[in-house]
Protein backbone atom coordinates (compact mmCIF):
# COMPACT_ATOMS: atom_id res chain seq x y z
CA UNK A 1 0.00 0.00 0.00
CA UNK A 2 1.10 3.59 -0.99
CA UNK A 3 0.27 6.50 1.51
CA UNK A 4 -0.13 10.30 0.92
CA UNK A 5 1.38 12.07 3.83
CA UNK A 6 1.33 15.38 3.98
CA UNK A 7 4.94 16.71 4.45
CA UNK A 8 5.35 19.92 6.65
CA UNK A 9 8.73 20.69 7.08
CA UNK A 10 7.87 24.53 8.61
CA UNK A 11 11.10 26.57 9.39
CA UNK A 12 14.27 26.25 10.59
CA UNK A 13 15.62 22.73 10.88
CA UNK A 14 12.43 21.42 10.26
CA UNK A 15 13.73 20.61 6.26
CA UNK A 16 16.73 19.19 7.69
CA UNK A 17 15.13 16.58 9.79
CA UNK A 18 12.28 15.93 7.70
CA UNK A 19 14.92 14.92 5.22
CA UNK A 20 16.84 12.39 8.06
CA UNK A 21 13.39 10.91 8.94
CA UNK A 22 12.44 10.69 5.02
CA UNK A 23 15.64 8.43 4.69
CA UNK A 24 14.80 5.98 7.41
CA UNK A 25 11.11 5.52 5.96
CA UNK A 26 12.84 4.60 2.60
CA UNK A 27 15.42 2.31 4.53
CA UNK A 28 12.23 0.23 6.16
CA UNK A 29 10.25 0.23 3.08
CA UNK A 30 7.76 2.48 3.98
CA UNK A 31 5.73 3.53 0.45
CA UNK A 32 4.14 6.51 0.78
CA UNK A 33 3.48 10.00 -1.74
CA UNK A 34 5.05 12.61 0.23
CA UNK A 35 2.75 16.12 -0.76
CA UNK A 36 4.62 19.01 0.56
CA UNK A 37 2.60 21.48 2.15
CA UNK A 38 2.90 25.51 3.09
CA UNK A 39 3.10 26.66 6.60
CA UNK A 40 4.97 28.50 9.08
CA UNK A 41 6.63 31.55 9.86
CA UNK A 42 7.46 32.70 5.87
CA UNK A 43 3.98 32.69 5.36
CA UNK A 44 2.55 34.63 8.18
CA UNK A 45 5.02 37.36 6.98
CA UNK A 46 3.70 36.94 3.53
CA UNK A 47 0.16 36.01 3.82
CA UNK A 48 -0.71 36.79 7.36
CA UNK A 49 -1.30 33.47 8.16
CA UNK A 50 0.97 30.68 9.35
CA UNK A 51 -1.38 28.01 8.03
CA UNK A 52 -2.78 29.10 4.74
CA UNK A 53 -6.22 27.50 3.82
CA UNK A 54 -4.73 25.27 0.63
CA UNK A 55 -2.63 23.65 3.54
CA UNK A 56 -5.69 22.89 5.73
CA UNK A 57 -6.95 21.54 2.30
CA UNK A 58 -4.01 19.22 1.38
CA UNK A 59 -4.88 17.53 5.10
CA UNK A 60 -7.67 16.83 4.52
CA UNK A 61 -6.45 14.66 1.43
CA UNK A 62 -3.58 12.87 3.00
CA UNK A 63 -3.69 10.00 5.42
CA UNK A 64 -1.94 12.11 7.98
CA UNK A 65 1.04 14.48 8.57
CA UNK A 66 4.96 14.84 9.77
CA UNK A 67 5.57 18.01 11.00
CA UNK A 68 8.93 19.14 11.21
CA UNK A 69 9.23 22.46 13.45
CA UNK A 70 8.18 25.71 13.92
CA UNK A 71 8.78 29.70 14.50
CA UNK A 72 6.14 31.17 17.10
CA UNK A 73 6.53 34.67 18.31
CA UNK A 74 4.32 36.83 20.88
CA UNK A 75 1.60 38.42 19.02
CA UNK A 76 3.76 42.26 19.02
CA UNK A 77 6.46 40.91 17.95
CA UNK A 78 4.85 38.90 15.14
CA UNK A 79 2.86 42.52 13.54
CA UNK A 80 6.13 43.84 13.72
CA UNK A 81 7.48 41.32 10.79
CA UNK A 82 5.01 41.05 8.51
CA UNK A 83 5.25 42.44 4.99
CA UNK A 84 4.95 46.19 4.89
CA UNK A 85 1.72 45.49 2.46
CA UNK A 86 -0.22 43.81 4.74
CA UNK A 87 0.55 45.65 7.98
CA UNK A 88 -2.37 46.95 10.13
CA UNK A 89 -5.09 44.47 7.73
CA UNK A 90 -6.36 43.15 10.81
CA UNK A 91 -3.77 39.71 11.10
CA UNK A 92 -3.28 38.42 14.15
CA UNK A 93 -0.73 35.95 14.29
CA UNK A 94 -1.91 32.33 16.17
CA UNK A 95 0.26 29.00 16.20
CA UNK A 96 0.02 26.78 13.02
CA UNK A 97 0.79 23.91 15.17
CA UNK A 98 -2.20 24.79 17.64
CA UNK A 99 -4.18 25.77 14.84
CA UNK A 100 -4.06 22.16 13.11
CA UNK A 101 -4.74 20.17 16.49
CA UNK A 102 -7.98 23.08 16.57
CA UNK A 103 -9.07 22.76 13.28
CA UNK A 104 -8.67 18.93 12.93
CA UNK A 105 -9.54 17.96 16.08
CA UNK A 106 -6.65 15.95 17.15
CA UNK A 107 -7.90 15.83 21.16
CA UNK A 108 -4.97 13.64 22.11
CA UNK A 109 -1.65 14.22 22.23
CA UNK A 110 0.94 11.78 22.79
CA UNK A 111 4.57 11.80 24.51
CA UNK A 112 6.55 9.25 24.86
CA UNK A 113 9.26 9.85 27.02
CA UNK A 114 11.80 6.67 27.39
CA UNK A 115 15.93 6.87 28.49
CA UNK A 116 17.30 4.83 25.39
CA UNK A 117 20.21 3.12 27.45
CA UNK A 118 23.87 4.25 26.88
CA UNK A 119 22.33 7.96 25.91
CA UNK A 120 24.83 10.17 27.74
CA UNK A 121 22.22 12.66 28.68
CA UNK A 122 20.16 10.36 30.04
CA UNK A 123 19.34 12.75 33.44
CA UNK A 124 17.89 8.98 35.11
CA UNK A 125 18.00 5.48 33.92
CA UNK A 126 15.09 3.43 33.78
CA UNK A 127 12.66 5.67 32.69
CA UNK A 128 9.67 4.85 29.95
CA UNK A 129 6.41 7.29 30.50
CA UNK A 130 4.00 7.95 28.27
CA UNK A 131 2.27 11.45 29.04
CA UNK A 132 -1.65 12.05 27.57
CA UNK A 133 -2.02 15.62 27.34
CA UNK A 134 -5.66 16.70 26.01
CA UNK A 135 -4.52 18.83 23.11
CA UNK A 136 -7.41 21.26 21.82
CA UNK A 137 -9.29 22.71 25.26
CA UNK A 138 -7.83 24.03 28.24
CA UNK A 139 -5.79 27.49 28.59
CA UNK A 140 -4.69 26.87 24.99
CA UNK A 141 -8.11 27.30 23.65
CA UNK A 142 -7.48 30.44 22.57
CA UNK A 143 -10.09 32.18 24.12
CA UNK A 144 -8.77 35.72 25.79
CA UNK A 145 -9.06 39.40 25.90
CA UNK A 146 -6.95 42.19 25.98
CA UNK A 147 -7.64 44.87 27.13
CA UNK A 148 -11.00 43.26 28.43
CA UNK A 149 -14.33 44.30 26.80
CA UNK A 150 -16.63 46.33 28.98
CA UNK A 151 -19.05 43.49 28.23
CA UNK A 152 -16.98 40.84 29.73
CA UNK A 153 -16.23 42.70 32.80
CA UNK A 154 -19.83 42.83 33.09
CA UNK A 155 -20.77 39.40 33.15
CA UNK A 156 -17.45 38.56 35.39
CA UNK A 157 -18.94 40.66 38.14
CA UNK A 158 -22.30 39.60 37.81
CA UNK A 159 -21.55 36.03 37.81
CA UNK A 160 -18.48 35.44 40.09
CA UNK A 161 -18.03 37.51 43.67
CA UNK A 162 -14.46 37.28 43.57
CA UNK A 163 -13.78 39.60 39.85
CA UNK A 164 -14.47 42.35 42.85
CA UNK A 165 -11.22 43.18 43.32
CA UNK A 166 -10.12 43.01 39.88
CA UNK A 167 -13.04 45.28 38.82
CA UNK A 168 -12.03 49.08 39.18
CA UNK A 169 -8.44 48.25 37.34
CA UNK A 170 -8.65 50.43 33.99
CA UNK A 171 -9.11 47.51 30.66
CA UNK A 172 -5.90 47.79 29.54
CA UNK A 173 -4.79 46.74 33.21
CA UNK A 174 -6.27 43.24 32.93
CA UNK A 175 -5.52 40.29 30.40
CA UNK A 176 -7.78 37.36 30.35
CA UNK A 177 -7.38 33.31 29.62
CA UNK A 178 -10.22 31.15 29.57
CA UNK A 179 -9.60 27.66 30.63
CA UNK A 180 -12.10 25.97 29.06
CA UNK A 181 -12.00 21.88 29.90
CA UNK A 182 -15.85 20.09 28.41
CA UNK A 183 -16.78 16.90 29.71
CA UNK A 184 -16.32 15.61 25.74
CA UNK A 185 -12.50 17.02 25.77
CA UNK A 186 -11.84 15.12 29.11
CA UNK A 187 -13.72 11.37 28.24
CA UNK A 188 -11.37 11.60 24.95
CA UNK A 189 -8.25 11.91 26.29
CA UNK A 190 -8.37 9.92 30.01
CA UNK A 191 -9.96 7.12 27.70
CA UNK A 192 -6.67 7.53 25.45
CA UNK A 193 -4.62 7.05 28.08
CA UNK A 194 -6.64 4.20 29.49
CA UNK A 195 -6.86 2.61 26.31
CA UNK A 196 -3.80 2.63 25.66
CA UNK A 197 -2.17 1.26 29.39
CA UNK A 198 -4.88 -1.40 28.87
CA UNK A 199 -3.18 -2.47 24.90
CA UNK A 200 0.19 -2.11 26.29
CA UNK A 201 0.20 -3.85 29.49
CA UNK A 202 1.33 -0.68 31.51
CA UNK A 203 -0.55 -1.23 35.02
CA UNK A 204 -0.27 2.52 36.39
CA UNK A 205 -2.21 5.39 35.04
CA UNK A 206 -1.67 9.25 37.10
CA UNK A 207 -4.38 11.66 36.48
CA UNK A 208 -1.92 15.28 37.39
CA UNK A 209 -4.43 18.01 38.02
CA UNK A 210 -5.22 20.63 40.41
CA UNK A 211 -8.78 19.89 41.97
CA UNK A 212 -7.72 21.85 44.76
CA UNK A 213 -7.42 24.97 43.97
CA UNK A 214 -8.95 24.80 40.26
CA UNK A 215 -12.20 23.11 41.41
CA UNK A 216 -14.48 23.10 38.48
CA UNK A 217 -12.12 22.47 35.73
CA UNK A 218 -9.83 20.17 37.35
CA UNK A 219 -12.41 19.17 39.09
CA UNK A 220 -14.37 18.15 35.84
CA UNK A 221 -11.56 16.04 34.78
CA UNK A 222 -10.93 14.14 38.00
CA UNK A 223 -14.78 13.56 38.48
CA UNK A 224 -14.52 11.78 34.97
CA UNK A 225 -11.53 10.00 35.20
CA UNK A 226 -12.71 8.50 38.69
CA UNK A 227 -15.77 7.33 37.12
CA UNK A 228 -14.21 5.76 33.73
CA UNK A 229 -11.50 4.28 36.38
CA UNK A 230 -13.84 1.40 36.51
CA UNK A 231 -13.90 0.41 32.84
CA UNK A 232 -10.17 -0.64 33.29
CA UNK A 233 -9.86 -2.71 36.43
CA UNK A 234 -6.52 -4.23 35.10
CA UNK A 235 -5.33 -0.85 35.25
CA UNK A 236 -4.78 1.47 38.55
CA UNK A 237 -5.10 4.92 39.12
CA UNK A 238 -4.12 7.48 41.08
CA UNK A 239 -4.25 10.68 41.34
CA UNK A 240 -1.50 13.73 41.56
CA UNK A 241 -1.50 17.65 41.93
CA UNK A 242 0.37 19.09 39.11
CA UNK A 243 2.59 20.89 41.39
CA UNK A 244 3.44 17.61 43.20
CA UNK A 245 3.59 15.58 40.22
CA UNK A 246 6.59 17.54 38.73
CA UNK A 247 8.43 17.23 42.03
CA UNK A 248 7.85 12.91 41.64
CA UNK A 249 8.29 12.92 38.00
CA UNK A 250 12.21 14.38 39.01
CA UNK A 251 12.82 12.42 41.95
CA UNK A 252 10.92 8.97 41.33
CA UNK A 253 10.36 9.14 37.56
CA UNK A 254 10.94 5.14 37.08
CA UNK A 255 7.66 4.65 39.20
CA UNK A 256 5.15 5.98 36.65
CA UNK A 257 3.94 4.25 33.14
CA UNK A 258 0.90 6.35 31.89
CA UNK A 259 0.41 10.25 32.72
CA UNK A 260 -2.66 12.70 31.69
CA UNK A 261 -3.24 15.66 31.82
CA UNK A 262 -4.93 18.69 30.69
CA UNK A 263 -3.69 20.92 28.16
CA UNK A 264 -0.84 22.93 29.89
CA UNK A 265 -0.23 20.69 32.42
CA UNK A 266 0.71 18.13 29.71
CA UNK A 267 2.92 20.28 28.11
CA UNK A 268 4.73 21.66 31.26
CA UNK A 269 5.42 17.79 32.29
CA UNK A 270 5.95 15.89 28.64
CA UNK A 271 8.67 18.69 28.19
CA UNK A 272 9.94 17.90 31.73
CA UNK A 273 9.77 14.09 30.68
CA UNK A 274 12.11 14.89 27.40
CA UNK A 275 14.49 16.38 30.01
CA UNK A 276 14.85 13.42 31.33
CA UNK A 277 15.39 11.34 28.50
CA UNK A 278 17.83 13.63 26.72
CA UNK A 279 16.32 16.41 26.16
CA UNK A 280 14.42 17.73 23.23
CA UNK A 281 16.12 16.09 20.73
CA UNK A 282 14.77 12.55 21.60
CA UNK A 283 11.37 13.96 22.59
CA UNK A 284 8.89 13.30 19.45
CA UNK A 285 4.61 13.51 19.89
CA UNK A 286 1.57 12.21 17.93
CA UNK A 287 -1.60 15.06 17.86
CA UNK A 288 -4.36 12.30 17.12
CA UNK A 289 -7.90 13.07 16.26
CA UNK A 290 -11.02 10.19 15.11
CA UNK A 291 -9.93 10.40 11.74
CA UNK A 292 -6.41 12.12 11.12
CA UNK A 293 -2.65 12.49 12.95
CA UNK A 294 -0.04 14.49 12.98
CA UNK A 295 3.32 13.70 14.12
CA UNK A 296 6.45 15.38 15.10
CA UNK A 297 9.38 16.28 17.12
CA UNK A 298 8.48 18.46 20.18
CA UNK A 299 11.85 21.33 19.91
CA UNK A 300 11.70 24.14 17.94
CA UNK A 301 12.39 25.50 14.67
CA UNK A 302 16.67 26.41 16.29
CA UNK A 303 17.11 29.27 13.56
CA UNK A 304 20.83 30.19 14.43
CA UNK A 305 21.40 26.05 13.37
CA UNK A 306 19.30 26.07 10.46
CA UNK A 307 21.06 24.62 7.49
CA UNK A 308 24.32 23.92 9.42
CA UNK A 309 23.44 19.89 9.85
CA UNK A 310 24.58 20.07 13.27
CA UNK A 311 21.00 19.23 14.89
CA UNK A 312 19.75 15.87 16.09
CA UNK A 313 17.62 13.73 13.98
CA UNK A 314 16.20 11.48 16.61
CA UNK A 315 13.08 13.10 17.65
CA UNK A 316 11.57 13.64 13.94
CA UNK A 317 12.79 9.78 13.18
CA UNK A 318 10.64 8.43 16.35
CA UNK A 319 8.15 10.45 15.28
CA UNK A 320 8.18 8.79 11.94
CA UNK A 321 7.85 5.51 14.38
CA UNK A 322 4.80 6.81 15.83
CA UNK A 323 2.88 7.64 12.91
CA UNK A 324 4.06 4.04 11.46
CA UNK A 325 2.34 2.68 14.54
CA UNK A 326 -1.18 4.89 13.87
CA UNK A 327 -0.97 3.62 10.27
CA UNK A 328 -0.85 0.12 11.50
CA UNK A 329 2.98 -0.71 10.50
CA UNK A 330 3.83 -2.12 13.22
CA UNK A 331 6.72 -4.23 12.38
CA UNK A 332 8.45 -0.87 10.41
CA UNK A 333 7.97 1.01 13.74
CA UNK A 334 10.13 -1.88 16.01
CA UNK A 335 12.63 -1.84 13.26
CA UNK A 336 13.27 2.13 13.90
CA UNK A 337 12.98 2.09 17.36
CA UNK A 338 15.15 -1.02 17.74
CA UNK A 339 17.88 0.52 14.81
CA UNK A 340 17.39 3.73 17.45
CA UNK A 341 18.62 2.13 20.28
CA UNK A 342 21.48 0.20 18.68
CA UNK A 343 22.51 3.16 17.83
CA UNK A 344 22.80 4.81 20.98
CA UNK A 345 24.05 2.20 22.91
CA UNK A 346 26.64 1.54 20.32
CA UNK A 347 27.74 5.19 21.09
CA UNK A 348 29.83 5.64 17.89
CA UNK A 349 27.64 7.83 15.74
CA UNK A 350 26.91 10.81 18.50
CA UNK A 351 25.63 14.64 17.56
CA UNK A 352 26.73 17.38 19.23
CA UNK A 353 23.95 17.46 21.78
CA UNK A 354 25.33 13.92 22.51
CA UNK A 355 28.75 15.24 22.90
CA UNK A 356 30.14 13.49 19.50
CA UNK A 357 30.71 16.01 15.68
CA UNK A 358 27.93 13.46 13.86
CA UNK A 359 25.90 15.32 11.08
CA UNK A 360 22.04 15.27 11.20
CA UNK A 361 22.74 13.08 7.95
CA UNK A 362 25.07 11.13 9.63
CA UNK A 363 22.85 9.93 12.81
CA UNK A 364 20.48 9.12 10.40
CA UNK A 365 22.25 6.95 8.47
CA UNK A 366 23.63 5.28 11.12
CA UNK A 367 19.92 4.59 12.38
CA UNK A 368 19.61 3.68 8.46
CA UNK A 369 22.34 1.26 8.58
CA UNK A 370 21.10 -0.40 11.86
CA UNK A 371 17.81 -1.52 10.50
Amino acid sequence: MTYRIAELPGDGVGTEVMEAAKIILDGVGFSAEYIRGDIGWEFWKSEGNALPERTVELLKSTDCALFGAITSKPKDEAAKELDPSIRDKGFVYFSPIVGMRQLLDLHTNMRPCMAFPGNPLNIREGVDIVVFRENTEGLYSGIEWWPLPEEVREVFMKHHPKWARFNELPPEDVAVTLRVISRKGARRIIRSAFEYARENGRKRLTLAEKPNVLRETSGLMTRVARKMAADYPMVKMDEANIDAMAMWMVKNPQDYEVIVSSNLFGDVLSDLGAQLVGGLGFASAANIGDDYAVFEPTHGSAPKYAGKSIVNPTAMILASRLMLRYLGENEMADRIENAVAAVIKEGRVRTRDMGGDASTMDMARAIRDAL
